[in-house]
């Protein structure tokens, strides 16, 4: 894949959540979407190379994946039916609540052993989007990982 042109540009949310998310969960999308655009690997399958911009958001019961160009056109809608997710996001959740509250209040051990939990978490959930994906948009583990992040950033709105 070259990486050069195979890649995200630009990521957006759905915009109607913007004035949703906690401080945290917030930062976490911050992070995420910048560490994405400063490094990925992003192949929309049987389609022109990029660069391409990435709208993701749910609709109903479905994650979507809209793919443009650079100059906007949309290059392809893909939606993933988002029940293989749900039960690692809201555990995923969950367990970022706990680091949440630990990283104020844990000792260093205690932080770091929730810390082992949500990034095995994070990694079985990044795995299962690679495996929904493929076929269709080409990524390496990193970009899946930070996608995972904003895929559970769209659960965790109100």
């Amino acid at each position: 894949m070259d990486t050069d042109n195979n890649r995200l540009v630009a990521v957006n949310l759905d915009n109607t959540l913007s004035k949703t998310f906690s401080a945290d969960v917030d930062h976490e999308r911050k992070v995420a979407i910048y560490d994405l655009i400063e490094s990925n690997s992003f192949q929309v399958v049987g389609k022109p190379e990029g660069p391409y911009s990435l709208n993701l958001s749910i609709d109903g019961t479905k994650l979507v994946f809209n793919v443009c160009n650079e100059a906007g056109d949309t290059l392809s809608v893909i939606a993933l039916a988002l029940s293989p997710l749900r039960r690692i996001v809201k555990d995923y959740y969950g367990i970022c609540e706990s680091y949440y509250q630990a990283i104020r209040t844990a000792t260093p051990s205690q932080i770091e052993t929730i810390d082992m939990a949500r990034r095995g978490l994070h990694n079985e959930g990044s795995q299962v989007l690679m495996d929904r994906l493929d076929g269709k948009i080409a990524v390496d583990f990193d970009t899946a990982r930070r996608l995972f992040t904003l895929v559970c950033v769209l659960h965790w709105r109100g």
